[in-house]
């Protein structure tokens, strides 16, 4: 009998654990890809200072393409056995390269266990609680993805915090340690709790399955404007710290840009999810859109001081905030069939995975170009996130027939 997401219970004990297991899941995978910029920064000063900033922004570039390069892969190992698995081999994955990490010194050393090891593990963990929420939730779906998603924020707050404080404390290997084992321990939690109320419904791999969204028109405009998005949204993230403080902003001061990014993110992720199912998730999502990409233009190219840099880091985090939280929402609206959706959610993030590898050496070549100055890099920024959400504008009218007083 074919699942039904009406019949969701949208509530409950177990629904909400899954919601608090979810959290813990972003919390140690997305919200660590959140806190990149800390290491660019501190890379170009101690191990790496020898390297240009566009050959370090490689290792940030990397955990984030690694985390969601392997969403279709990961999809359908979750359609077809569920999540138990796929969490545990993640959590090994993830701890280890971390560990692993902390006792680096050399660049492919970096790249290995940074780049490629941690987020790969990061990525069997994101990816299944992006998918089990769906299964718990119809009507209040934007709203539990937020609150789920609110975990990336706050880890994207707690670890560039936590890491700045221990770096001059107990140094590199023991900042990352401890990282880890925090991780570790939430983890447990995410392992006990993550379920899917959907029963593993298996097929064979058919690799058609992962193109075939694509002849849908809405989920193909989705998925351009998620990686034109994407393209433009890590450069502040990764390069922000660097910029304020090329311009004048102490160094202690500035490593608390990409907490105060994450905390308002965490704001912009559980408000317009619940807009998002009062007043329709596409609506809500394209003007957050545009809203991320008026304040690159507007606030980060003109800030030349403390404070409109600080408050251009939390209204880019509330803006951007939105975005990741609700593409899973959105690409399950369009979903038909909601036993293909770890399929569909991870054929989209693998277009988005792309988007993450070369955002941040492409950023980091055009501030070479100018010689240290970022006005190019904050311009291709602003530019393609408008980009994006011309591309949402596009999805939403094709649906709807360019109606504008649609809930949708």
């Amino acid at each position: 009998m074919p699942f039904d997401p009406r019949e969701n219970p949208d509530g409950g004990m177990q629904a909400w654990l899954v919601v608090a297991g979810g959290f813990c899941c972003l919390f140690v995978s997305f919200g660590w890809i959140n806190c990149i910029g800390v290491f660019q920064n501190y890379y170009e000063k101690n191990q790496l200072r020898d390297m240009s900033p566009s050959t370090i922004a490689w290792i940030p570039s990397l955990e984030a393409f690694m985390m969601f390069l392997f969403g279709p892969v990961v999809g359908k190992l979750y359609d077809n056995y569920g999540p138990r698995w796929i969490l545990l081999t993640g959590s090994f994955f993830h701890v280890f390269g971390l560990m692993m990490t902390s006792i680096s010194s050399k660049y492919y050393q970096f790249i290995l266990a940074q780049g490629i090891c941690s987020p790969f593990g990061a990525s069997l963990i994101f990816y299944p609680a992006m998918s089990v929420c769906s299964t718990w939730f119809f009507k209040r779906r934007a709203l539990a993805f937020g609150i789920m998603a609110a975990g990336s924020s706050l880890g994207g707050v707690i670890f560039p915090i936590m890491i700045e404080q221990l770096l001059p404390k107990v140094g590199f290997g023991w900042s990352m340690r401890i990282a880890a084992f925090l991780i570790l321990g939430l983890l447990i939690i995410a392992n006990l709790t993550v379920r899917s109320r959907v029963p593993p419904f298996p097929r064979p791999l058919v690799l058609m399955e992962f193109v075939a969204p694509l002849k849908e028109t809405p989920y193909t405009l989705v998925v351009i404007g998620s990686f034109l998005f994407f393209l433009g949204m890590f450069l502040p993230i990764n390069y922000l710290i660097v910029q304020a403080q090329q311009v004048g902003m102490s160094a202690r001061l500035a490593g608390y840009l990409i907490a105060i990014l994450n905390a308002l993110s965490l704001f912009g992720r559980v408000l317009p999810g619940y807009l998002g199912d009062r007043f329709g998730r596409f609506n809500v999502i394209i003007i957050l859109t545009f809203f991320t990409s008026i304040i690159t233009f507007a606030l980060w190219i003109p800030a030349r001081a403390n404070a409109p840099i600080i408050v251009f880091a939390a209204l880019y985090g509330f803006g951007s905030g939105t975005f990741v939280s609700m593409i899973p929402a959105v690409i399950a609206q369009i979903s038909p069939d909601m036993t293909k959706i770890g399929v569909r959610t991870g054929t989209c993030f693998v277009f988005i995975s792309i988007a993450a590898l070369v955002s941040n050496p492409i950023g980091g070549a055009l501030v070479e170009a100018r010689g240290g100055d970022f006005l190019g890099a904050q311009i291709f920024a602003g530019c393609v996130m408008f980009g994006g959400g011309v591309a949402l504008v596009a999805a939403r009218g094709v649906q709807v027939e360019w109606k504008l007083n649609v809930k949708i």
